[in-house]
């Protein structure tokens, strides 16, 4: 991601207009991707507080030299060793005085949460769910672009390791190669635990690789995603044929395709996660496979599930330049599953399919 500081202090304006809408001049960030987000900082062990715009890291001495390069401009607390983390967070709340500061009760546990009204009594605070992570859904120019580096780390990945999802290979070989490979190509490796499923294992939605090996059934289920040095993640999911494929397997690959082709021409700015989830459900529906076991999809960027989804219980509506995982599914226990997912981009007129030069159509499915 470029280097651009001014980023951070876009991102920490916004929230501070959305902190004057809620009736708070002040927030303490404890959640380590958030203050990454805020501030540009990758280090750890590091908290936030945000107070009428101007922001104050509290942190420790092994990230002086790293502060100062990675966030120019914010003034630093760096507490003595004899100082935990949350009592220099509550002497920064002390010292601000009695004002109201919002947190996220996410990130910010119970027992941090009673240390801060013991130590810093003055403070109010307030839990407030969701801001910066409201921030986050839509992501800016720099943010796009990184995403679509993790994708074509992906891509590349998945495409040197089709030739050799050879028989006598396990689940686990496979994903250490995968690995190898979008590291090669400049990964900072996986973007999460992935699933590499043989068979049956593939109606497992979140099983992880193991000693399967690919010639065990002629279906491959591999979920996989990349994450660049910024800390920005692809997810994508395809299902190969290594061998020949029944006919059930066939008609539900196909369906699962033709859910995904009408759910992702339904996005655009404006509608809402749960119409375009329910356009996917239907078509799996009316093919007679009853009911998707999960959402079809969800945001990501610095975490690999983030705002938006697309679920029956996300009223909220796309907005251009949210990022959307399109992952439809049937999964038949004890048998075999399906899942195709692609990284969509919400565009002012409609959406990008970001893995487009990845293709899911049923001959680009046969590797054997």
């Amino acid at each position: 991601m470029t280097n651009d500081s001014n980023r951070p202090a876009e991102r920490r304006e916004r929230l501070q207009q959305v902190l004057e809408r809620a009736g708070l001049s002040a927030m303490l960030v404890t959640s380590e991707i958030n203050v990454r987000y805020l501030t540009g900082f990758t280090g750890d062990s590091t908290y936030l507080l945000l107070d009428q715009g101007r922001p104050l890291l509290i942190s420790d001495r092994r990230y002086e030299t790293q502060l100062a390069e990675e966030c120019p401009g914010v003034d630093s607390f760096i507490r003595p060793p004899d100082l935990t983390l949350p009592l220099a967070a509550a002497q920064a709340l002390a010292k601000a005085g009695g004002k109201k500061f919002g947190f996220d009760p996410h990130s910010t546990s119970f027992a941090l949460y009673t240390l801060f009204k013991e130590q810093a009594a003055q403070a109010t605070l307030v839990p407030v769910e969701g801001l910066v992570e409201g921030l986050r859904a839509v992501k800016d120019a720099d943010e796009i672009a990184e995403i679509r580096r993790a994708v074509d780390l992906a891509i590349e990945g998945i495409n040197a390791l089709k030739p050799r999802l050879t028989s006598g290979r396990t689940e686990r070989e496979c994903a250490w190669e995968l690995e190898a490979t979008m590291r090669c190509s400049g990964a900072a490796g996986f973007a999460f635990a992935p699933i590499i499923a043989v068979g049956d294992r593939a109606a497992m939605p979140h099983y992880h690789a193991g000693d399967r090996l690919i010639g065990e059934s002629p279906l491959i289920l591999v979920d996989w995603g990349a994450e660049t040095h910024s800390c920005y993640r692809s997810d994508l999911t395809r299902t190969f044929f290594t061998g020949r494929p029944g006919s059930e397997m066939e008609r539900v690959y196909e369906v699962v395709l033709e859910a995904q082709r009408q759910a992702i021409a339904a996005i655009r700015p404006g509608v809402a996660g749960k119409a375009v989830d329910a356009i996917a459900r239907k078509v799996i529906a009316e093919a007679g496979y009853g009911e998707l076991g999960h959402g079809l999809g969800h945001g990501f960027g610095l975490e690999i599930h983030e705002q938006p989804r697309l679920a029956p219980n996300f009223p909220h509506v796309l907005e251009a330049n949210m990022v959307v995982t399109v992952e439809p599914a049937i999964y038949i226990r004890g048998q075999f599953g399906v899942r195709i997912e692609d990284d969509v981009l919400v565009t002012p007129d409609g959406c990008e399919v970001l893995s487009r030069a990845l293709p899911s159509d049923w001959e680009s499915a046969q590797i054997a």
